[in-house]
């Protein structure tokens, strides 16, 4: 085994936050300059983080909440693609194999965009990335369509740095349907767009890649997210246009939706909370199995840093699985 991969694995077992040895390649290995690394981007930056650590100063105004003002749009759309959803499950018995077996990838590949990419890798720059790695997190992400990654990440760290307060987007204190999805069907509250535009956006914005996506965004999303996951089961076997419409693009999206909302629901109002009894968000077990290892929430905002969002690694939670694969290839350090 070469000298990098056995660096690994012995800093696998001495700690469960971080892979204390780059592999082989990286910027860190003495002598050898960035720019000659196979996979160099500019882009690769991590400031010193501190926008994602919660702020316990900050306290609501004093005074009635504005009233909502709804986002018709987004109301309309979300019934529409929920409607589809529930029409695909009476669908599924009739589906082909290779349709479950592709919405199933899909889904997790999709998730795999939204934890590994927009969550730990960009919003909490938990760990670092090469190129190829950042490309396939960048395609998936889009595959999920629950924002650009920049937006995400803005509005993850605004949850972080200002949990369970009117500045925070998915405030739980508002209620379960608020923090699930009402969020996105009425405005922001004015202290999220506040608070919001005083965060250090600028490792964002300095990533080229994050930009263009933010450039081309929905073109991409209609891509990748609906026409490609209706056609291909239609097209390579011959599945019915309808039972792919349904099932492998509007079910599947909407269950990538609804598990990635239940972090941001289910995860600050039900479970225990072992490292810190002060802040609402808690571990749960069921929340982790649909979001391919997001529940250990009490964990997570306890200590934000940590590239596996919970203290016991692969339990429950493929996200750590896999980045600690792409760490074995090369691909993912630090």
């Amino acid at each position: 085994m070469p000298a990098h991969m056995l660096q690994l694995s012995s800093s696998y077992t001495t700690t469960t936050t971080t892979i204390r040895a780059p592999p082989k390649g990286s910027p860190q290995n003495e002598g050898e300059k960035l720019e000659n690394h196979p996979f160099y981007s500019e882009e690769d930056i991590r400031p010193e983080m501190k926008d994602d650590i919660y702020d316990p100063s900050y306290q609501d105004a004093e005074g009635p909440r504005p009233k909502f003002e709804f986002v018709w749009r987004n109301i309309i759309l979300m019934c529409l693609l929920h409607l589809g959803a529930l029409y695909g499950i009476i669908l599924v018995p009739t589906c082909k194999f290779y349709t479950w077996l592709w919405a199933y990838v899909y889904y997790l590949i999709s998730g795999l965009g939204i934890t590994a990419g927009a969550h730990r890798l960009w919003s909490h720059r938990t760990y670092k990335a090469w190129l190829p790695l950042w490309l396939f997190l960048i395609f998936a992400n889009t595959m999920a369509f629950q924002n650009d990654v920049y937006e995400w990440a803005r509005d993850h760290r605004a949850h972080h740095k200002f949990s369970e307060t009117d500045a925070d987007p998915h405030n739980s204190r508002r209620g379960f349907f608020f923090s699930h999805v009402g969020w996105l069907l009425v405005r922001k509250h004015p202290a999220v767009k506040e608070k919001g535009a005083t965060l250090n956006l600028s490792d964002l914005k300095a990533e080229k890649l994050v930009m263009f996506q933010r450039r081309y965004y929905k073109p991409a999303v209609l891509l990748i997210c609906f026409i490609l996951p209706t056609l291909v089961p239609w097209f390579y076997w011959g599945e019915t246009f309808l039972n792919s419409l349904c099932v492998a693009t509007f079910l599947r999206y909407a269950v990538v939706l609804n598990a990635t909302w239940l972090v941001n629901s289910a995860a600050h109002l039900y479970g225990y909370r072992p490292y810190d009894k002060n802040i609402n968000s808690r571990e749960n077990i069921l929340v982790s199995l649909g979001a391919v290892g997001e529940g250990f929430h009490n964990y997570h905002h306890t200590f934000p840093y940590d590239y596996s969002a919970s203290e016991y690694r692969w339990h429950i939670n493929f996200t750590t699985f896999f980045i600690d694969c792409m760490a074995v290839l090369g691909l993912a350090y630090d």
